[in-house]
């Protein structure tokens, strides 16, 4: 097996993330659930944007995001995922560059503008999100770049990019070509939301196809329809090689054949939980491929956890890799 050029290979839904301020009267006026995902159309994404207040605005979507920390941590890191040839195709294409991640995915020519996620923050830290996907849900098995997924330690799908056919099938072949050249696939569930919709093909891909499985105490528990989280984390552990289950402030709890870790969530003043179970992911594998044992990787990813939700927006704002050495892990 040749030596891996990159530790990690993200693929998932290309989005420029618009993080705002907003009170709950703003969500109650655009019949918004608070903490909720929905998705939305183009009409009504130029609408909402419109009327949200100022935002911070930067190269996003649930994998991106990790790869972003990620890279902040020190990893080796490249992502696929599609935008269209506009103007926030070229604010992504920049951004995520700029940060040191590889990008090397060709945008979409005509057809649908770059995606874009509009997040809206209440006073208690809570963000609301409302996604147009565009153009990142036609990046199909074309897009995927096998001598790229060869040379990734870890090949991280995100379930939010699970929706569209081309889509599945790109997961599956991302997984055969990483898998024949030794590497790891890993997946993130994304959003009770995905997992509700898709289920069954859910558990086919996680039972066949994937090495580690990062999910949060709600997205688990659908994805096995199980009423309590210990009986769905058993399932987990014999499904797949690795379980990284997070529970919000109740730390994170990671299974590995009969082997089981937890991990106590690192204390932080909560702005903004965009971002917290993408930062974990990146710190997580991060630490993995850095060969650190199963805690210490837990640790990096609750320490870039909560680092992520101290401000707004979904990218650090502290030196990460120094957070990291001051806790000792480094």
């Amino acid at each position: 097996m040749t030596e891996p050029t990159y530790d990690i290979l993200g693929i998932g839904n290309a989005i420029v993330d618009v993080v705002a301020q907003a009170e709950e009267a703003f969500l109650s006026r655009h019949d918004m659930h608070k903490g909720a995902m929905q998705l939305i159309d183009a009409a009504t994404a130029d609408a909402l944007y419109a009327a949200m207040p100022p935002g911070l605005e930067s190269s996003g979507g649930s994998v991106a995001n990790s790869c972003a920390v990620a890279a902040a941590l020190g990893a080796r890191v490249a992502y696929i995922g599609k935008v269209a040839d506009d103007q926030l195709g070229a604010v992504f294409r920049h951004d995520i560059r700029a940060i040191g991640v590889h990008f090397p995915t060709q945008p979409l020519a005509g057809g649908a503008p770059t995606a874009r996620c509009l997040i809206l923050v209440t006073p208690d830290g809570q963000r609301t999100m409302n996604t147009f996907l565009g153009a990142c849900v036609t990046l199909d098995e074309a897009d995927l770049v096998p001598h790229l997924i060869a040379a990734a330690k870890v090949t991280y799908l995100e379930g939010y990019l699970f929706d569209p056919p081309a889509a599945q099938a790109a997961f599956y072949k991302a997984a055969e070509a990483a898998h024949a050249a030794g590497r790891q696939v890993a997946l993130s569930l994304s959003d009770a939301f995905c997992v509700n919709r898709h289920r069954d093909a859910f558990r086919r891909l996680v039972a066949g196809h994937v090495d580690i499985l990062f999910a949060n105490e709600v997205e688990i528990t659908s994805l096995y329809e199980k009423d309590t989280f210990e009986e769905a984390a058993e399932l987990a552990r014999a499904d797949v090689a690795l379980a990284v289950l997070t529970r919000s402030e109740d730390g994170s709890v990671i299974l590995r054949g009969a082997e089981t870790v937890t991990v106590e969530a690192v204390p932080a003043r909560v702005i903004d939980t965009t971002g917290a179970g993408d930062a974990y992911a990146a710190g997580f594998l991060t630490g993995l491929a850095g060969g650190k044992s199963l805690a210490a990787c837990g640790r990096i990813g609750s320490i870039a956890a909560a680092e992520v939700i101290s401000h707004y927006g979904a990218r650090p704002e502290a030196d990460l890799q120094l957070l990291v050495k001051d806790a000792g892990l480094g």
